[in-house]
């Protein structure tokens, strides 16, 4: 789904296995997983809309000021970041929802890091909604060119770099 008809039929023609929503909440409801990449000021998602259970990756709204999904949705999930000091700065979902009182800094349950080396759990219970609110750090850009270039080069597509 997305707000602007235009980008729509661009994604669709891009994606052809990807079928249309009429609405937000038609794509969003009865869904396992849920990706928001906005730059939105106002929530594009509402708590009421989410399936116990289901799966929410916010990777846009990534200023003070933007929000994507309404806050109660964030009280509700189990919040993991990519940085915890970027996410209470950044991450409008959060920030915002903070400043308003609906939870404080301690309801990060914590880094994706975390979650990968099995230090904490990413979900801990079937129906618990899980929410992965990263940012986007340095650090993740050149492990993924490094990936991408190495990958290349096996392949034969890349020039080494001298």
């Amino acid at each position: 789904w997305s707000p602007t008809a235009a980008n729509l039929q661009k994604f669709l023609d891009a994606h052809r296995e990807v079928r249309p929503a009429e609405t937000a909440e038609a794509a969003v409801r009865g869904a396992d997983a849920v990706l928001l990449v906005t730059g939105s000021p106002t929530p594009v998602v509402r708590n009421e809309w989410v399936s116990d259970g289901a799966c929410v990756i916010s990777v846009g709204a990534c200023r003070p000021y933007q929000r994507e999904m309404d806050p109660l949705l964030v009280a509700r999930g189990r919040v993991i970041v990519d940085s915890r000091a970027a996410a209470l700065k950044e991450a409008g979902d959060l920030v915002m929802a903070m400043a308003e009182g609906h939870f404080g800094p301690d309801h990060i349950a914590g880094e994706i890091g975390e979650v990968l080396a099995g230090r904490i759990a990413g979900r801990t219970s079937e129906g618990e909604v899980t929410i992965l609110k990263p940012l986007g750090q340095a650090v993740e850009d050149v492990a993924a060119a490094q990936l991408a270039y190495t990958r290349a080069i096996a392949m034969g597509r890349g020039v080494p770099l001298a």
